[in-house]
């Protein structure tokens, strides 16, 4: 028997009690995951997952999702998909009923999840259209508070969304994926990642969350990782998938996910934003790494009532 731990990135908090409720009774990571994702998906003050997340550059809430089961290394995920608040729980039906496939998209996407029984809703909400036209007309300059420390390259990104929205219609009507990362009782290990995207991306845009190896990879022999951020590098750099080959070396998590950060740094990127990791072992032990001083993961076992906030490495530079 294995204690039961279950890990997520920034803002998971709202949904890891619920997970780790479902590993003390026994059940197993993927079930875990699942719910802990689902209620951070339905948290509508988060606008960068599932209802009230940020829309694309035409006004649009289009949502990605990945599943990773670390015995098989099964996996599912849903790309783009607009009107279903709940992508992780369609990648999880993608795993499990589709498994001829991996990765469905857009349309196809949307007719699979329809065929499987799962409930339409709106998730553009009043508070996110709010910011995303405020956005629209903020000033490209940083300022003092929050946005100090906005990066040259996070300064274009915005210019360039800002050239995307002149060119789109708007429909009437910090940037953070989510990673849930558990280990069960009997060893099995998954990963589970959800996001909104880029606010302002382009239309069809899917980064990292719903490929393998780039925002989310499982193999219960070594661990698992996942991503965050600038999803565009964490393709590029294999960020995941490096993270848990590191693991196999006998790396500790912390170090495995700074090494990778370090690696996908050196990646040419006029766009460049910070990228971050975290990772668990199928020994329990656990670990993150980040580019920006005070980052945190968030960490409950089965004698925690509510999450734990542990720092995760700094990598500067």
């Amino acid at each position: 028997m294995t204690d039961p731990v279950i890990i997520g990135s920034e803002r998971s908090e709202v949904g890891l009690p619920a997970g780790m409720a479902v590993l003390v009774d026994g059940g197993g990571a993927l079930d875990a995951v699942e719910v802990a994702m689902r209620r951070c998906e339905d948290n509508e003050a988060d606008h960068y997952v599932g209802t009230g997340g940020l829309p694309n550059a035409r006004g649009v809430v289009e949502l990605d999702a990945s599943v990773m089961v670390g015995s098989t290394r099964a996996f599912g995920a849903v790309g783009a998909v607009k009107g279903f608040p709940n992508p992780i729980s369609i990648a999880r039906a993608v795993l499990e009923r589709l498994p001829q496939h991996c990765l469905l998209v857009g349309e196809g996407a949307e007719l699979f999840a329809e065929e499987c029984g799962f409930a339409r809703a709106e998730l553009l909400t009043t508070e996110a259209w709010r910011l995303y036209v405020e956005a629209i007309d903020a000033q490209d300059e940083s300022v003092e508070g929050e946005d100090a420390g906005t990066t040259a390259g996070e300064l274009r990104y915005r210019a360039s969304a800002r050239e995307l929205m002149r060119r789109f219609a708007a429909h009437d009507g910090p940037w953070g994926t989510i990673n849930v990362l558990a280990l069960d009782a009997s060893g099995e290990l998954c990963v589970g990642v959800s996001t909104s995207g880029y606010p302002w991306k382009y239309p069809g845009r899917v980064g990292d969350s719903a490929v393998p190896g780039a925002g989310n990879y499982c193999d219960v022999r070594y661990g698992g990782a996942a991503c965050t951020g600038r999803g565009e590098v964490a393709l590029r750099a294999s960020g995941a998938r490096r993270v848990v080959d590191l693991l196999a070396t006998g790396m500790e998590p912390s170090a495995a996910c700074a090494a990778m950060l370090r690696d996908a740094r050196s990646l040419p990127d006029e766009f460049a934003a910070e990228l971050r990791a975290l990772a668990l072992t199928p020994d329990g032990r656990h670990g993150g790494a980040a580019g920006k001083l005070g980052s945190v993961y968030a960490v409950m076992t089965a004698g925690d009532e509510t999450p734990v906030l542990r720092p995760r490495t700094l990598v500067e530079g």
